[in-house]
């Protein structure tokens, strides 16, 4: 039996601490090299630098808790930190404008993705998983409805692979393509706030999106590309509640009673977006003041580039490759469906707007 007056082993920490200094250093590198090619930015450098890690170096054990912690709380962090930089004025009417686009990309994703599974032949738990990661919020999706239909994890890693890749192809493409196309700050914060997986990349990409138009000369007159496209997402995270709650119930009719599963809705709602609220609502009272908005940016900006370094990190293009080719594929006509019906939604209710 240990002595509990002898100081606990530093062992664990010893273990832990290079989780930590690996994503922050290539963080740095990627926020750094972002700064001078805003074309790119620097989410989007941390995310291909943290592939090339995955794919080539991968994570030794003891990093697993310092990476994890990179790629979830501090992303995390970051998106309060953009709340901070916002009324609550401004998220009650860009996420009440955006209801429409929202919930209409949310049915064609969900009405297209269990009839595409099927054509496909893709197992019905990966179907599920998938159709729920693209239309709501990627892999948080992914990991609710997982526990609601009692996934299996091999079904699990597979639907994570898939929505990692189209993650990071909607991180690098999506600025080019929002630029080519003319879009506005505002289009574009709706577009990538609907038609993007994951909290990560909806940042990485409207971030990314407004650094190539500061360089291009174009500055917001309004809201930026990443504090509106963070509003319309985490609206449109709060959907998984009421799908949860459907599944669930769907679910539990075909299990014995014994077997049923039961969560409360309100615990479906993730902290981080109440907490995004209460900073919005501390900007609001004035007690975060508008001096501090610069400092509170580049300190967001720099914490989304850490996280996506790490979220890349945890990924690897051979786990994508063993997904096999008809998740992959389900996740890809899904993720375009939902971009085009995107943009047309917008333009239905006249929300699509170009600049010039």
């Amino acid at each position: 039996m240990s002595d509990p007056a002898q100081p606990l082993s530093p062992e664990p920490a010893v273990r832990t601490w290079p989780g930590f200094v690996a994503p922050l250093a290539l963080g740095l590198a990627a926020w750094l090299v972002g700064r001078q090619l805003p074309l790119l930015g620097g989410p989007v450098v941390g995310v291909l630098l943290g592939l090339v890690w995955g794919q080539f170096v991968g994570l030794r054990p003891g990093w697993t808790k310092g990476v994890r912690f990179c790629s979830r709380q501090v992303l995390q962090g970051s998106v309060v930190l953009l709340g901070a930089g916002m009324s609550l004025q401004q998220v009650v009417t860009i996420g009440t404008a955006g209801l429409p686009v929202m919930i209409g990309t949310v049915v064609v994703a969900v009405a297209a993705g269990l009839p595409l599974a099927r054509a496909l032949k893709v197992e019905r738990e990966t179907g599920l998983l998938v159709t729920y990661g693209t239309s709501i919020c990627g892999a948080s999706a992914i990991a609710t409805m997982s526990q609601v239909i009692g996934a299996q994890s091999s079904a699990v890693a597979v639907s994570v692979a898939v929505i990692v890749l189209y993650n990071v192809l909607a991180a690098v493409l999506f600025p080019f393509l929002g630029q080519a196309m003319g879009l506005d700050h505002t289009s574009f914060g709706l577009w990538a706030g609907t038609a993007v997986n994951d909290t990560s990349s909806v940042v990485a990409a409207s971030t990314a999106f407004d650094e190539q138009l500061l360089a291009a000369g174009i500055v917001a007159t309004g809201m930026t590309a990443a504090s509106y496209a963070v509003v319309v997402k985490l609206t449109r995270t709060l959907m998984i509640v009421p799908l949860a709650v459907f599944q669930q119930w769907s679910s539990n009719r075909s299990r014995p009673v014994d077997e049923r599963t039961t969560t409360a809705w309100y615990r479906l709602v993730p902290t981080f977006l109440v907490l995004f609220l209460a900073a919005a609502g501390l900007r609001s009272l004035g007690v975060i003041p508008d001096a501090a908005g610069p400092a509170i940016r580049l300190l967001a900006g720099f914490g989304i580039t850490v996280a996506m370094t790490a979220i890349g990190m945890t990924s690897s293009l051979t786990a994508i490759k063993a997904a096999g080719w008809r998740p992959l594929a389900l996740g890809a006509i899904l993720w375009v469906l939902v971009a085009i019906s995107s943009l047309a939604l917008q333009a239905v209710t006249g929300q699509l707007h170009t600049l010039g």
